[in-house]
């Protein structure tokens, strides 16, 4: 008995050994790849981030963290990032993906002194999804560029900018309902467009009015993206989830009428629309806190689209744990390592003593000077390496 006792002693701390030395870890639970980051100066917490859309499952490889997942490790945290096992809009996939993967850095390196759950994008809704759904697992949320909003509401604004596109500039592009199934988008799809844009000013002009977009460029690279992600919807959810027979397009253009006359007009699949409601509508109900940092000029995500989610959260009245923060950059998910450190800092703050974040212009874009374009700050399809 002395000597069993001794072998489950000694297994167990070569267990622990093994776990304080692993610096990186990559798997694969029931098909959704992982990576997970256990920093040297660990304090025993944990993050996990949610990649945004991706046409595919991400895949990821050993190597030096990018900059913005550095801002936590570099705060002491471990960090675990899941691929889901499928690829568009996986929220259904990802809320079990994310979940077993919680469990299992639970099983293998402890129960994290606390776990906070972040993401860009799609990954900033599964962030708020998850908070709502699920607050006895994280202790508190960063959703950084998410689209906060019913997803109904969101992805039918980007069905009606489809519909819209296609009245100025017909047959560019497939039906918005039925997209084929081997459409893809592309950078010579995006040059297409924005040539085909270039080549009609008056028409370009009325569709980034409609928009609210500055460039060309930025309508044609949201209106590819839009219609790859109608087509990966339509295959997901069985049909069009979409309904556009009885909406009355708004524009700041003397040819509204025109507008609304001409529009083709669509019905929606039942099944696809019940689907694309249920994954997600919010229901703005929070026990943890959630802190939101959007950019103040977004082409793929509209500031009106994260604006609802402050009116949602306050019908279910819990206004005390969200706060909404901006950054002054022009771009989808254009948020700097810096301004994302400070958000961490802040929400650790409020979950530890209670100092709620102050809401509007992030501290740290104060010092930033920058009021342009400063790009991505993350792959938008994406974070890991296929």
């Amino acid at each position: 008995m002395k000597s069993y006792i001794t072998l489950v002693f000694c297994a167990a701390l070569c267990a622990a050994a093994a776990s304080a030395a692993s610096k990186t870890e990559l798997g694969d639970l029931n098909g959704a790849k992982f990576r997970i980051d256990v920093p040297e100066n660990w304090n025993g917490g944990l993050v996990i981030y949610c990649h945004g859309y991706n046409p595919s499952p991400v895949t990821y490889k050993e190597g030096k963290l990018p900059p913005v997942f550095e801002v936590f490790t570099n705060q002491g945290y471990a960090l675990a990032q899941s691929g889901y096992a499928s690829g568009g809009w996986a929220v259904e996939q990802a809320v079990t993906d994310i979940q077993s993967l919680r469990r299992y850095f639970t099983t293998k390196y402890g129960k994290p002194k606390e776990t906070y759950i972040t993401g860009h994008s799609m990954g900033g809704f599964l962030t708020m999804l998850m908070i709502e759904q699920y607050p006895e697992a994280f202790d508190a949320g960063l959703a950084l560029c998410g689209p906060l909003a019913p997803a109904n509401y969101f992805m039918r604004s980007a069905f009606d900018a489809r519909v819209v596109f296609d009245y100025y500039f017909p047959g560019a592009l497939p039906p918005p309902e039925k997209v084929p199934e081997d459409f893809r988008n592309s950078k010579e799809l995006d040059e297409k467009l924005t040539a085909l844009l270039d080549a009609n000013p008056e028409k370009a002009a009325s569709m980034r009015r409609y928009a609210g977009a500055h460039t060309n460029r930025d309508i044609a690279g949201t209106i590819g993206f839009i219609t790859d992600m109608l087509r990966e919807l339509q295959e997901r959810a069985g049909g069009n989830p979409f309904d556009n027979r009885a909406t009355i397009y708004e524009t700041p253009e003397p040819d509204y009428n025109a507008l609304n006359d001409g529009v083709k007009r669509y019905a929606a699949a039942p099944r696809a629309a019940e689907y694309i409601r249920t994954w997600y509508t919010p229901t703005g109900k929070q026990e943890r806190p959630l802190l939101a940092i959007h950019t103040t000029y977004d082409p793929l995500v509209p500031v009106r689209i994260p604006g609802m989610y402050p009116g949602i959260v306050d019908r279910a009245r819990s206004t005390d744990m969200f706060v909404q923060q901006y950054v002054h950059h022009d771009g989808h998910c254009a948020i700097l390592p810096s301004e994302i450190a400070l958000g961490f800092s802040e929400l650790r703050e409020w979950k530890t003593s209670g100092v709620k974040p102050p809401f509007g212009l992030n501290a740290a874009a104060q010092g930033n000077g920058a009021n342009g374009r400063t790009g991505s700050a993350t792959n938008l399809h994406g974070n890991g390496d296929k």
